[in-house]
């Protein structure tokens, strides 16, 4: 399981680096010699088949790719690029005290079955993410909300019970779903460029493009996206020309049959994907943050990121990567000292080392990731015992019952940072002064009160080593150089397809 759990307001300026076969080249955005076949169907290798089709019902990583922005939309639109803009909403305003916000849909929206939208269900969608037996990652997000009210067909109110800056950003992950649909974990009607076609679950989820779609209609008439459970055998759809492009490299070995290869474009855009070591920190040892320190001091960060990525990715101090606005480099808290990682243990009782179990989910890189976390902890004395599981046992054991010790984990979301401010997520850090601050962040009249806060809290956190935050992932789409305007930023595993043409 990815934990695409699917954070707080303002844009992200991210860059995409482009790699290719030869030298030069464009990114995925750029355009080919020959036409493009707008009746074309775009096939997608992807590791992420969803659990289910919704995002409130624990769909995944995969339901998110897939549906974010081409068959379900929000009132708020989060860009490639990270910027919030209007999607289904036309503009909003917000009262002078910042408690009330208020919606102005676009006219001539329909779903997919040919309802129009209105008001009523934007306010019956809100309450599907909000619902007692919602799965929402960001559900606690909206407690702030007092009241919602369709205040006439086009026009939905929120009531805020105080300030949240990030609010306008927080709706771009609200769907707006079709409260008519009978079961949206096996089917869609959404608002979106495309519509629900068919889930072979195991093998392909297919979309066709809306041509009743109020915006600009798709660049292409079908996307199917073909799942995988092995890397390899993806890659080798691509050599193979079974599919267009893959989404997301996982391993830079990968990479080496398309490089210097003509017939292939790499795009290496912005991440921001975090692979954590993450403690149950309300169990001994994982309470006490010196031994959590000494752990962060044992790891060989850089040796660990070239292992795994061949020197691609990012090593980062902290749950902040460098796109969000109160990032700091903090990797020199917890360096990379072994003596250090010895004198913490000694202060914490444990001079003669201890030993705990790593729940290991079975998807690369974690297996591998474990076993080099397994070498390095054994110099300083700690012994790891390697627990290999399944995604469903991650997110029902780890998740859902806090039943482990330790983990590893990659977290997709930018600005997520927050989520150590709430002592019920699985991790169980629990610290006032990062809750007050966290707060005030949230209840700030301006984005510069709220990054000043947000540094200091993240500054606590790191220094606590709340995890241990071992790398950013990079970001890498591998492509056939007849197919362009694909993303290349890998932000909150979302995949707009819309604009991918192919020649």
């Amino acid at each position: 399981m990815r934990l695409r759990l699917a954070p707080s307001l303002a844009g992200i300026l991210a860059a995409g680096l482009l790699l290719t076969g030869c030298a030069g080249g464009g990114t995925g955005d750029a355009t080919t010699s020959a036409p493009a076949d707008t009746a074309a169907s775009i096939e997608v290798g992807s590791l992420y088949e969803p659990s289910n089709l919704s995002n409130v019902d624990a769909g995944g990583q995969g339901v998110t790719e897939a549906f974010s922005g081409n068959v379900y939309e929000s009132l708020m639109k989060l860009d490639d690029d990270g910027s919030v803009t209007p999607l289904l909403a036309e503009d909003y305003s917000v009262s002078d005290d910042g408690l009330t916000y208020t919606f102005t849909l676009r006219d001539g929206v329909k779903f997919h079955s040919g309802k129009e939208l209105t008001a009523d269900d934007v306010v019956s969608s809100f309450e599907r993410v909000t619902a007692d037996d919602s799965q929402a990652a960001r559900k606690s997000s909206y407690a702030v909300v007092s009241d919602v009210e369709a205040t006439d067909d086009s026009t939905v109110t929120f009531t805020l019970s105080q300030r949240s800056i990030s609010f306008p950003y927080l709706m771009a992950y609200v769907w707006i779903v079709n409260p008519d649909l009978a079961d949206a974990k096996t089917d869609a009607d959404g608002t979106g460029p495309y519509s629900f076609d068919e889930w072979q679950r195991g093998s392909t989820l297919s979309l066709v493009r809306n041509d009743d779609y109020w915006g600009d209609p798709a660049k292409n008439g079908r996307v199917t996206f073909h799942y995988f459970t092995d890397a390899s055998a993806e890659s080798n759809a691509l050599l193979t020309g079974e599919i267009d492009l893959i989404t997301s490299i996982q391993s830079p070995d990968s990479l080496t049959q398309f490089e210097n290869n003509e017939d292939f474009t790499i795009s290496e855009g912005t991440s921001t994907t975090k692979e954590l070591l993450a403690f149950n920190d309300r169990v001994a040892p994982f309470d006490d943050s010196r031994v959590r320190r000494a752990i962060y001091s044992a790891l060989d960060r850089e040796k660990l990121l070239d292992a795994i990525w061949d020197g691609r990715g990012t090593l980062i101090g902290s749950m902040v990567p460098p796109t969000d606005p109160w990032y700091e480099d903090l990797t020199s808290v917890n360096p990379y000292d072994p003596e250090l990682s010895k004198q913490l243990l000694s202060e914490a009782g444990l001079a003669d080392g201890f030993s705990f179990t790593l729940s290991t989910p079975n998807y690369d890189p974690h297996p591998e990731v474990a076993e080099f976390l397994q070498s390095e902890l054994a110099k300083v004395g700690i012994t790891v015992d390697i627990k290999v599981i399944t995604a469903d046992e991650w997110y029902t054991d780890v998740y859902q019952n806090l039943d482990f010790e330790a983990t590893l984990q990659e977290h997709v979301n930018d600005r997520d940072v927050v989520w150590y401010a709430n002592p019920d997520f699985y991790w169980g850090y629990d610290n006032a002064d990062v809750q007050e601050l966290v707060a005030s962040a949230e209840q700030a009249e301006t984005t510069d009160e709220q990054t000043e806060d947000l540094k200091k809290a993240n500054e606590i956190i790191a220094t606590e080593a709340a995890s241990n935050w071992l790398y950013l992932y990079p970001q890498i789409v591998v492509a056939s150089s007849d197919v362009t305007g694909f993303p290349v930023n890998g932000l909150n595993s979302q995949f707009y397809v819309y604009n991918i043409e192919k020649a």
